[in-house]
Parts: C-alpha cells; structure tokens; sequence
C-alpha cells in the first residue's frame, strides 16, 4: 500500500467515475469499460471497504458543454467529506477542461482526498503531485483540443470541394459517396417541381399552404424510424414548405455556413445555441451549378 494512504482515507468510501464521451463508445469500446469498472477491484486492494460507482456520465463528454450528473455527484460527496479516494482510468475522464478539472483537485485539497488513476497515487496536499496533476489536466484539455482541430480542418477541406456529407434534400438521392443527383422517381420530382409553379403566382407561402390543404395535394418527406430514413406522403405543415424554398440546394447549389451558433453564459458555464440566420453575402461556401436543379438561382433569390 502506498504511504499516501492513511487510515483517515480508508475510513471514508472510494468513488470510482467512469465516463465515456459517446453513446457509440459505450457501446464499441468494451475494453476500456471493462478497465474502468477494473477500477473498483483495485480500490479494495488498496484497503478500501466501501467503494462508490459513479458511471452516470457514460455516454457524455467531458469537455463541460453538457451537464454531468455523476460528475456533479462525485464533487458533491467530495466536498461533504465522504469520500477517501477518487478513481479514474486517466485525467480525461474526469474532464476535458482545466475549469472542472481544478475545481475538483482544489476540492481534494480542501477534504484532505486523494486522486488515484492508472499510472499512480497523488495527493494534492503534496506540491510534487499538485504539479503533476495541474500538468494531466493540462493535456487533457489539449489533446482534446488537437482532436477538434484536426477533425474540423478534414470536415473543411471536404466543405472546400463541395463534398456533401449531411443527409440530402427531399427529391435529390445520393451519387457516390459525396455527391447528389436528382432523385429518379418521377412523382417526387412533380411533387417538388409543383410548390415552385405554385409559388410564382400565388405570391406568399400562406397561400400556397392553404391551396395545398383544401386541395388535399400531398408532400414526399422524409421520416426516420430507428435509424432508418423512408419516404412518406402528407399534407404539408408551413415549416417544411418555407424550408423547401428557403433551401439553395433545389437552386443547384452547394451552400455552407448559412447558419452560425450564438454562446452565452449561463450558471458559470457556456451555452451554444445554434441555427441563427445569417445574410447570403456571409455564406461560408457557395457553389452554384453544383448539381441538378429545380428552379434557377435567379428565381430562388427572387422567392426570398
């Protein structure tokens, strides 16, 4: 057993947190589920009686952007003095950012608790170990930096060439891996093809609406069902016809950046909302001809 470990610490119970970024991890990654639950097994060969499993964060990521229950539980059992030891396999599973990572640390200090993970015991009271530690909290929110970066210079290199990589528009079907065409079935293409003629005479979307509801004049959508998309046909609601014209891809054009997230701060903690408009002339990407159309791009901005 390591000199770190006293009898004021094996009195109090051992907390194990085990935390995985996504649901896919959990579900893909046994190996490293199994080596933090692992975990428990060594807290009792250090001589803890009673060890506490935190896993209600698996699936959540690290980083502070989302709330984390087991996380907020561990620093609460913490500050109250229960706990002897805190288990990880490693920093980053505590926390991504140096905020959360040395609010925890200055906690242990505070309730004399020490930190063990799969390379070592550290006690924070010790400055050796508290430099240690402020150093794994430190690469932790780095790496996870370099991660992003790297991550969101392919996804722009991609946006870059025109390569479309989200789920692609009602009447339009995917050509390889990156392109789109228009769809073949013909039904859909009328369909699409009937709210721009529609559009032009009409003049507001209103009236278009209520043409198609007294009509009975059915839309094709896309609906999803565990994980599945599938083409259906209802009446259409006012939010999916304005999108179909607001949208530059039935104009033959490749557009990015029409949106941008907005952040606040909230409870000490920042919050991003996303899907602010913002004017075509700040579009990120802009590519026109890029495939099929269903009107022409003078008409779509005329429609706006």
């Amino acid at each position: 057993m390591s000199d770190k470990i006293t009898g004021q610490h094996l009195e109090r119970a051992a907390y194990v947190y085990i935390r995985q970024s996504t649901l896919q991890q959990v579900r893909n990654n046994l190996e490293s589920s199994r080596r933090q639950y692992a975990l428990e097994d060594r807290a009792r060969d250090l001589g803890f009686k009673s060890v506490v499993v935190i896993d209600d964060d698996l699936g959540i990521s690290g980083t502070g952007s989302r709330e984390r229950p087991g996380f907020a539980r561990l620093l609460a059992a913490v500050c109250n003095g229960e706990v002897g030891g805190v288990f990880a396999l490693e920093a980053s599973r505590w926390a991504r950012n140096n905020r959360d990572w040395h609010h925890l640390i200055d906690l242990c200090v505070l309730t004399e608790t020490i930190v063990v993970d799969a390379e070592g015991i550290y006690d924070p009271r010790l400055l050796n170990d508290r430099m240690l530690l402020g150093l794994k909290g430190t690469m932790s929110e780095f790496e996870i930096g370099i991660l992003r970066q790297r991550a969101r210079e392919a996804y722009n290199q991609k946006i870059q060439r025109g390569e479309v990589m989200c789920r692609v528009a009602v009447g339009y079907v995917r050509s390889g891996a990156t392109g789109i065409e228009m769809t073949p079935d013909r039904e859909v293409q009328e369909a699409v093809r009937g709210l721009f003629l529609r559009f032009a005479p009409m003049g507001t979307l209103r009236q278009v609406f209520l043409w198609y509801h007294q009509q009975q004049i059915l839309m094709p959508r896309l609906h999803v069902r565990d994980g599945v998309y599938s083409l259906i046909w209802t009446l259409p609601d006012y939010q999916y016809l304005l999108r179909i014209l607001k949208s530059p891809t039935y104009a033959g054009a490749f557009a990015h950046g029409r949106t941008k997230s907005q952040s606040r701060v909230v409870d000490g903690r920042s919050r991003k909302s996303g899907g602010h408009r913002v004017p075509l002339e700040q579009w990120e990407i802009l590519i026109k001809d890029h495939h099929p159309a269903y009107v022409s791009f003078d008409k779509y901005l005329d429609n706006q």
